[in-house]
């Protein structure tokens, strides 16, 4: 009895280490497998490397439209005085187009800001255009003569009490405006010879928009 009993002990003894033997055989086996994934990780890696790539240059875009924007369409200056009353107030803050004059030229009727003489220390003044280069101009009468006859289209002043130099006609040259302000009383403008005509080259831009909140807010009444 005892003969049998050792005989299965030892065939059990065996089974079990041969049991276990395999197990170690098979984790080693496992552990020398290798997984495959580095493709997969490098392929995700310039995804999101290409991703990145796309929005840096679409931010990139926008900050340079946004800033082509305000220099060119979003400049601001200040109105002084009550020359241009009642389209624009002292203290208006307005936005200057730089870039409209460089396709097309300034029409009766557009107010601008220039700087007087092109003296580039002075603040900027707002009128509004009057004479178009290669024009005659001459103020008689209160009423605003161009070419020799009256003139009231696109133009904001009347009963002109001090027709300034314009009392005698102004012969305009090339690139030369005559400007006014629509509240004529308390403008200096082209009727005064320390004004005189503005030249394309002092021109600023073209005001387009008052920026102050209150009753003128928006777009320049033309």
């Amino acid at each position: 009895m005892k003969k049998m009993i050792s005989g299965e002990g030892k065939k059990k003894a065996k089974k079990k280490k041969y049991k276990k033997r395999r197990q170690t055989l098979s984790f080693k086996k496992m552990k020398q497998t290798k997984l495959h994934f580095p493709a997969e990780h490098v392929s995700f890696r310039k995804l999101d490397l290409r991703k990145i790539s796309v929005w840096g240059v679409q931010i990139v875009c926008v900050c340079l439209l946004a800033f082509m924007l305000v220099f060119f369409f979003g400049q601001r200056v200040s109105n002084a005085g009550d020359s241009m009353r009642p389209a624009l107030q002292n203290g208006d803050i307005v936005l200057v187009n730089r870039l409209v004059y460089n396709a097309s030229k300034p029409k009766r009727g557009d107010v601008i800001a220039f700087k007087p003489n092109g003296n580039e220390n002075a603040h900027y003044s707002i009128k509004r255009v009057v004479g178009l280069p290669g024009e005659t101009v001459q103020i008689k009468d209160g009423v605003i003569y161009i070419d020799g006859k009256e003139h009231v289209d696109d133009i904001y002043a009347f009963e002109i009490e001090t027709p300034g130099i314009a009392e005698d006609a102004v012969k305009l040259g090339e690139g030369e405006y005559f400007v006014m302000g629509d509240n004529h009383t308390s403008s200096d403008d082209s009727r005064m010879a320390d004004v005189g005509n503005v030249k394309r080259e002092d021109i600023y831009g073209k005001v387009w928009f008052v920026a102050s909140f209150g009753k003128n807010f928006g777009l320049i009444k033309d």
